[in-house]
Order: structure tokens, then sequence, then C-alpha cells
């Protein structure tokens, strides 16, 4: 199943820490850039802290249904497909109405999902062409606690307060994205990048988070594309990777400019790549391969740090997720879950989540407490012990429809559906 490279994976990246566990040897020499001090205990990103959709602590229930364990629903107006995110006692999430002239940022009370308030971005262009997996309001939210960071593809990139007022606007430029503007922002240290892969002018661009000056913007060879890039520590410096169109490519963050490039991924591409044991895990549909890259190179890597590929099954929509040894991955084509020995790319096993139905899956997984959680469309989340043999445990029907993925802190569940935010504890 699994074509291997003949390149070895080098002695430095052998002995590194499991994502989920405890170190095995040394200190891992490539790690994600997660958040640090406060933003740890929240989910202030696409993909909680860790950026890979990994949850931290104990206490979170893994059963509920539309009554059970409910703590409480709430209305969410309008449509959209983003994320909620989790600073203190505020979530924040993004919607569309008026198909898609106006689009809002909304924050609700933890405690109990009253809604705070609701900003509404300034008029500008309207994106046209949203698909209906992605629609006006796709991109998640990030927040430094300071700050919220909103993409709107086509009407700009945003930053407001916490208590909902505009800090600053920046016009993007016109997008002509078959299927509209989906990525979502990333927050590295100072700064704010994103990038957009379009018919024409595509790019990746870096901005100031204070003030939402451009720090820098450099051209893509790309014409499609709705993933969002990760920021990875390389044993002594940073690189962004963009998990894009037939390639997956590195670039300096402070320059925008690029480090190196691995060939192998398919034409359209969505998930967002995870990292551990010395490599980036780049998956890309539909039902494609998965590549195992260990970065820091320089130039063309393809030949040289391409450590394995496993060619076909991977997801269209949802990202894979990195939990102890194992890469988990959903074929959202045919609802098949498979686990790739992250070393190797070896398949350890696959098993089918429900009845097969075509792009059944749009959230992105998460990983808490030594089990897996696929959520599909019709908002049945399926929970897996993480091991080596496929393991159904539970499966949780909130009843109503969901594409986004959720957010977990302090033992809750904020799960957004096409109607409600909802919250799931004990």
């Amino acid at each position: 199943m699994t074509r291997m490279r003949t390149c070895a994976v080098a002695a430095a990246f052998a002995l590194i820490a499991w994502p989920s566990a405890g170190l095995i040897g040394q200190e891992p020499a490539v790690s994600m850039v997660a958040d640090e001090g406060e933003g740890a205990k929240y989910w202030p990103r696409w993909r909680g802290p860790s950026g890979q959709g990994l949850a931290t602590g104990s206490g979170y229930p893994d059963t509920w249904s539309a009554t059970q364990n409910v703590l409480w629903k709430t209305p969410v107006p309008g449509n959209g497909n983003s994320s909620p995110i989790v600073w203190r006692d505020r979530i924040f999430l993004t919607t569309a109405t008026e198909n898609g002239k106006r689009l809002s940022l909304l924050a609700y009370r933890r405690a109990d999902g009253v809604r705070l308030w609701e900003t509404a971005a300034p008029d500008g262009r309207t994106d046209f062409g949203a698909h209906h997996k992605n629609g006006y309001a796709s991109a998640t939210p990030a927040t430094d606690g300071e700050r919220v960071y909103v993409s709107f593809g086509t009407r700009g990139l945003f930053a407001f307060d916490m208590d909902g007022k505009v800090v600053w606007r920046r016009d993007l430029g016109p997008m002509d994205a078959y299927h509209g503007a989906a990525g979502s922002p990333l927050l590295y240290k100072n700064r704010i990048i994103l990038y957009q892969d379009q018919s024409s002018g595509s790019f990746i661009a870096a901005f100031d988070t204070r003030t939402g000056q451009q720090l820098w913007r450099t051209g893509r060879d790309a014409s499609v594309g709705w993933g969002t890039p990760i920021a990875i520590r390389v044993v002594d410096h940073d690189e962004i990777i963009v998990n894009g169109q037939q390639r997956v490519l590195a670039y300096d963050p402070d320059t925008g400019r690029e480090l190196w490039r691995c060939s192998g991924s398919t034409y359209e591409v969505i998930p967002t790549p995870v990292v551990g044991y010395g490599m980036v895990f780049c998956a890309s549909g539909r039902a494609g391969p998965t590549l195992a890259i260990r970065p820091g190179g320089k130039g063309d890597v393809t030949r040289t740090h391409l450590a394995w590929e496993s060619p076909r099954g991977s997801p269209f929509v949802p990202s894979p997720i990195l939990f102890g040894p194992q890469l988990y991955a959903i074929n959202d084509m045919a609802s098949i879950v498979t686990s790739l020995d992250a070393m190797t790319g070896r398949v350890l096993w696959q098993g089918r989540l429900g009845a097969a139905r075509y792009e059944g899956f749009s959230a992105s997984p998460v990983a808490v407490d030594g089990k897996v959680f696929f959520t599909n469309d019709e908002g049945e989340t399926f929970v897996l012990r993480a091991g080596p043999a496929f393991e159904l445990l539970h499966v949780n029907a909130i009843g109503e429809s969901t594409l986004a993925s959720p957010a977990l802190v302090d033992g809750r569940w904020y799960l957004r559906t096409a109607r409600n935010l909802i919250a799931i504890g004990r």
C-alpha cells in the first residue's frame, strides 16, 4: 500500500516526542509552533492551541445526543462553516447573512451561551461562486487575547478588539477563486499570515497584528486551494508550511522567501498539515496521496526529503490528525478512516464510519483522553479508541447538520451546527 522512498529518516529525527505522550529519548527536532502562555489554556485558533486538533486535560464526555450532556444551546444567525474559537469566557465565530452581503463576527459567553455582541464588517466586495460546503464565512478566526483576527476573503482581513470594535482592515484585493475563499489566518508571533490561491494573483502574505501593515507578500504558482498555513520550528529556525496545489512549499516567516518545495500532492488541496517524528504530514484529495516530508531543506526536495508517501485514500476536506505513533485520516469520499504508522507510512488498519456518503465528512478530527473523534456532516460523531486496531466505541448524534470542527476547553465541547452553538459537558 505504501511506496517507500530510498532516503532514510535521519537519526536526528528518530527519537522524538509523541504528540500526546511524554518524551522518547530527546526533544523533537521538528515541532509545530504552538500557542504558549495563556493561549495554551484555550482554543484560540483553527485546530486549537497546538494547531493539530489535540486537546489537553480530562473530563471531556465521550457520549452525547441532542439532549444528553447538553449544557446549553443558543441560536446562531445566518450561515457559516467557520469553527468556534475560545478565549477566557468568550466564544467567537463568524457568520454570513443576506446571501453574503453582510459578514459578521459574533461573541458568546461561555458560561451560558448568551450572545454578547455582533459586529458586521463594513460593506465591500461579495465573494462569488461560493460552494455549499464553503459559503461566505468559512475561515476560522484567531485571537491573541487582545484582538480577534478574521479573514472575510474578498471583503478583506480584519482585526477586532475583544468588545467587537474594528481596529483595522486590510483590503486583500479581488479574488477569483472558484468555490470562494476559505483558508483561516495563522497567528504567528506578531503577525498574521494567510494565503490565497486563485485563477490569477495567488499569494501568501504577512501582516502586523497591531497595525495591519503588510510586512511581505510573495506570489504563488498555483490556481486553486483553500488551505491554512502552519508554522513549524526546525532545529534552529522557523518555517511556514503551505500544503498546496501539486506541491508543498516552505517560506521564511520573516521575509516570505521560498525555502523549499516538494511535489506529489493533487490539484485541489484543503487539509492542514500536522507535524511530528521529524516530519510534516500533508494529505491531499480527492482520495489522493499523503506525503511525509522532512523539512529544513533547500530548493526542490522531492527526491531528498520525501520520507514516505501513501498513494491513495487521503481526505478531501478534513485534515488528518497525529495522535501517539499513528496518523489518522478520514476519506470523506467513502467514509473510511485509515490509521498509518507515522514513522513508516504502513497502513495499520481501516474501518468504515457509518454509511458511505459522497463527501460525507467536512469537520476535522480531534483527539483527547486516548480517543479520536470524527464528525460527519449529519452531526454524527464517531468515537474511536486510539491504538493499533480499529475499535469504535460510540456514535453520538447531535441531530443537526455540522460542517465546522469543534473546540474543546476545560472539559467542554463547543459545537457549531447549521443552526446553533452547543456546549457539551458533564
